[in-house]
């Protein structure tokens, strides 16, 4: 459903009966030169005034990832914020590839938390989540007190000991034309593919529900291409700067990859040598998950999260 030239929005009834779904959807504006304002979904559980938790998603999915830890840390006692990245799930959806750029991504996600006002909050992220979540990190350090990252990156195309060995690599390489040479992906087998074990068909039709047609999927596509992987690339020198920041940054930092996830777990080591808050901290990997570690073995992710924050919460 086109909202205005250029920017789609999926219908709502595309949204009804998703398994394991009970929760409530909450919209912001955010504003973007090109487009004008886009309206960006996200989740909010817990009492308005409890320690926040900001959750983000990466591609292709969307905040139904990461339904089985929402409840466990609401009952914790914290407040947990679940945004759709701009182009995913019920946020809006610019049709064209090139409305779509990593340093935009960015942009539309410090201006999200710039319209919640988020202040005190732990990051958790995820694939595209990290790159995404610890550029706006960086850039406004006093709104967060702690990140906890899984099956993440921040890409930087530096050598050992800055980056990790052998990084892109072909298979990255070949992903990213796919992307590029691609008008179309099949999101049940992107998702299914990531996974230890296949997920059930209701719930790889609940990630699938944000993009009726492949005219919704421009920005699940354009993302990858995104991804720097050479010297001149957009957000390169941005991110380079991020890890700069994070080895001076001592707030807590925890790592908590899975232990089948290939494509990144070169970086849970550079995230715990490089990044100053990563030290002494009880680093876990989560056994029986793939890439997707909230779909799959979310329950047990958001144990070590909850343990996380109570550490944490001791401490100050």
């Amino acid at each position: 459903m086109e909202i205005r030239p250029g920017v789609l929005r999926t219908q709502d009834s595309c949204f009804t009966d998703l398994p394991d779904w009970p929760f409530a959807p909450h919209y912001v504006e955010v504003p973007d030169e090109r487009l004008g304002p886009l309206r960006m979904h996200y989740i909010d559980e817990g009492e308005p005034n409890a320690p926040v938790v900001l959750m983000l998603h990466g591609n292709p999915t969307w905040s139904y990832l990461y339904r089985h830890m929402i409840g466990p840390v609401v009952a914790a006692g914290y407040r947990v914020i679940a945004p759709d990245l701009i182009g995913f799930g019920r946020s809006d959806k610019p049709a064209r590839r090139e409305d779509y750029g990593f340093d935009r991504f960015v942009m539309w996600i410090r201006h999200f938390v710039e319209a919640l006002d988020l202040t005190g909050a732990t990051l958790v992220c995820q694939d595209w989540g990290g790159p995404i979540g610890l550029r706006v990190v960086a850039g406004d350090p006093d709104r967060f007190v702690a990140v906890l990252a899984t099956n993440t990156l921040l890409p930087n195309c530096d050598p050992p000991p800055l980056g990790p060995a052998d990084w892109p690599g072909e298979q990255i390489e070949a992903w990213i034309e796919t992307c590029r040479t691609v008008d179309d992906l099949p999101l049940e087998n992107l998702v299914s593919r990531a996974c230890v074990k296949r997920p059930a068909d209701d719930v790889l039709a609940a990630y699938a529900a944000p993009y009726p047609d492949k005219s919704y999927k421009a920005g699940m596509l354009q993302i990858t291409c995104g991804i720097p992987i050479a010297n001149g690339q957009e957000g390169l020198q941005a991110n380079r700067a991020a890890w700069d920041f994070l080895e001076g940054w001592d707030r807590p930092f925890l790592t908590a990859f899975s232990d089948g996830d290939p494509a990144t777990i070169a970086w849970e080591a550079l995230f715990q040598a490089r990044v100053a808050g990563a030290k002494g901290q009880p680093h876990t990997r989560i056994a029986g998950a793939g890439h997707f570690v909230q779909e799959e073995q979310g329950g047990a992710l958001a144990k070590v999260l909850v343990e996380f924050l109570e550490q944490n919460r001791a401490s100050v």
